[in-house]
């Protein structure tokens, strides 16, 4: 009994303040490290990515398990830092070690040399998402240098393969290893801040809440096969093209989504006029792939007997993906036209904004930010937060950087970059969120 009192007398006692000079320093010197390693997906050979993490969280007193869920070096991190009330269940660090091939004849520089020009730190995986994962851990490690003991334990999950939808990562850990990720809260990525992308003029920081369902589908045209030197009207090509442009042709949303109206109410205003806040406002439907004709290369002489397109649809949570193919088959009305659902998504609805942890990341924000508005948001890709979502967790994206559009923009791209002033800022943050009463 002496024994507890003493450790609750001592969890209580106020921390001192990180070596912020130190912590800043070593966080680009480790972020620089880790955007150097290629774990590029496919094939997700994230063990040497994942042994970096190990040894920094390490070298800072902080355990580490390393979980191996595929043959080629498909490697899952966790790590914990334990909080004071062990009767609550943990608030659950997500982020992921893999990144998306780049084409390095595309990149002004070496995708994978961590450059810092202009203030920005240029490289695959900076916005998606070893950045945030820098933040993530290097936050655990000032909590740790500076004797803090969260009100909760805080786990850390870096996974392998959250770019071909978790399958040897989240999936795999729910699968195998849920009772040690099973949280109250998720901490992912989503969400941003910025003076222009969300309202104009205005910084507006969104915290995500919820992400679109992805509708991926295959639509397919059957025609007759002929000589190209006679147009037929039954020519599968032109019966694609015209089906297509109806397909895409989607109805305006009746009314805002509740997150979206809430979003408007906290902004004070519109909305602001680009992609991003489009994509987010409606269901979508974007044409990625024609596959058509006869021979490698195809003939030109030929016409083909099938066509085939893929069309990536994004739909607004609580929207029926069956209903929305019917109304889809609807308008193109041609018995010549299929449709295949390639994925089934899940749709767990938007997490609560209304919690003890998103008051604290609106504090954390606006001790940095004190002009700020913070609103819960949705993000129109998808997240490893929803598969969470479904088994009942709340989770929430925080990207605790202000960002202008094309930099915010430039994930998965040959441009990929981050402020360097916004990744070490973003530490100081994800620190006073970890540090909060939640």
């Amino acid at each position: 009994m002496r024994l507890f009192a003493l450790f609750l007398a001592a969890s209580l006692m106020p921390a001192a303040e990180p070596d912020w000079p130190s912590i800043e320093k070593s966080a680009l010197d480790f972020f620089q490290r880790y955007v150097r390693i290629p774990s590029i997906n496919p094939p997700a050979n994230t063990v040497e990515a994942a042994n970096l993490v190990k040894s920094v969280l390490e070298s800072n007193g902080i355990p580490v398990r390393l979980l191996t869920s595929g043959p080629n070096g498909q490697t899952n991190l966790l790590a914990r830092l334990p909080g004071r009330d062990r009767t609550k269940k943990p608030l659950l660090l997500l982020n992921h070690l893999d990144v998306v091939p780049v084409d390095r004849t595309a990149w002004k520089v070496d995708p994978f040399a961590a450059v810092i020009q202009d203030g920005l730190i240029w490289g695959r995986g900076t916005m998606d998402m070893k950045g945030i994962g820098a933040q993530h851990i290097m936050a655990l490690i000032a909590l740790k240098q500076a004797g803090v003991v969260p009100a909760r334990d805080i786990v850390m999950l870096s996974t392998a393969d959250e770019e071909t939808d978790g399958h040897l990562g989240i999936r795999w850990m729910i699968k195998n290893h849920f009772n040690e990720i099973d949280a109250e809260y998720v901490l992912d990525e989503g969400g941003f801040g910025s003076r222009e992308i969300l309202a104009k003029d205005k910084l507006v920081f969104g915290v995500a809440v919820g992400e679109k369902l992805s509708v991926w589908l295959r639509v397919r045209a059957k025609g007759t096969a002929a000589h190209g030197s006679q147009p037929i009207p039954d020519n599968a090509n032109v019966t694609l093209i015209d089906a297509l442009r109806k397909a895409i042709a989607l109805p305006a949303a009746k009314q805002p989504h509740p997150v979206v109206a809430e979003m408007i109410r906290n902004i004070g205003a519109p909305l602001a006029q680009n992609k991003y806040t489009a994509a987010i406002q409606v269901n979508t439907a974007s044409l990625t792939s024609l596959t058509s004709g006869v021979g490698s290369p195809p003939k030109i002489n030929v016409i083909p007997s099938a066509s085939e397109a893929t069309v990536d649809c994004r739909l607004l949570p609580g929207v029926n993906p069956e209903e929305f193919i019917s109304e889809m088959k609807a308008r193109i009305n041609d018995p010549r036209i299929s449709i295949e659902l390639v994925t089934i998504p899940d749709d767990p609805g938007a997490s609560n904004s209304r919690t003890p942890l998103f008051d604290a990341i609106r504090k954390a924000i606006l001790k940095h930010h004190p002009n700020a508005v913070v609103t819960p948001m949705l993000v129109p890709h998808g997240t490893d937060s929803v598969k969470l979502r479904m088994m009942g967790l709340t989770a929430y994206g925080l990207t605790p950087m202000v960002l202008d559009l094309t930099t915010a923009g430039s994930m998965h791209s040959d441009q990929e970059r981050i402020p360097v002033s916004e990744f070490l800022k973003g530490v100081h943050i994800f620190y006073d969120v970890l540090s909060s009463e939640f």
